[in-house]
């Protein structure tokens, strides 16, 4: 049984913007994820880059369900002795929602290349606005 292995100029990239007003934070994070590797495409292989660019709005409008607001956290070092900082995800949504998104997003993609250089196609923004119509994204439901 042989490897499939995407042509390069078999790959397009589409851009698709995801609206998470409502919506979970932890639902819209795990599609972002598929989509940034390209895990809906028929052409699918986990050792190429076959993504698609993903912008995220609407995030200070995403949901915590249960009791996480309170229970969760988000830790992080900073590399001196002793300094294992840590923030609610209930502070955290009210302050800087577009960080939440995107620190979910990233747990979500592999810690390899192929995810580090995935988590480059993600734009993440608080509000409806965007900065890429450009683009001419396509929205995306789920």
């Amino acid at each position: 049984m042989s490897t499939y292995m995407p042509k390069t100029e078999g790959i397009t990239r589409k851009w698709y913007i995801l609206d998470a007003g409502g919506k979970s934070l932890g639902r819209v994070a795990a599609q972002a994820a598929v989509l940034l590797r390209g895990k809906h495409k028929p052409i699918f292989a986990p050792h190429c880059d076959c993504g698609d660019h993903v912008i995220i709005v609407n995030c200070e409008k995403a949901v915590l369900t249960g009791n996480k607001a309170e229970t969760k956290f988000l830790r992080w070092h900073t590399g001196w002795i002793g300094h294992l900082k840590e923030v609610k995800y209930g502070k955290l949504m009210s302050e800087k929602p577009d960080k939440a998104m995107s620190v979910a997003v990233n747990g979500m993609l592999p810690n390899t290349t192929l995810g580090r250089k995935a988590l480059t196609r993600l734009r993440v923004y608080r509000g409806p606005e965007h900065k890429n119509a450009a683009q001419k994204p396509e929205a995306f439901k789920f």
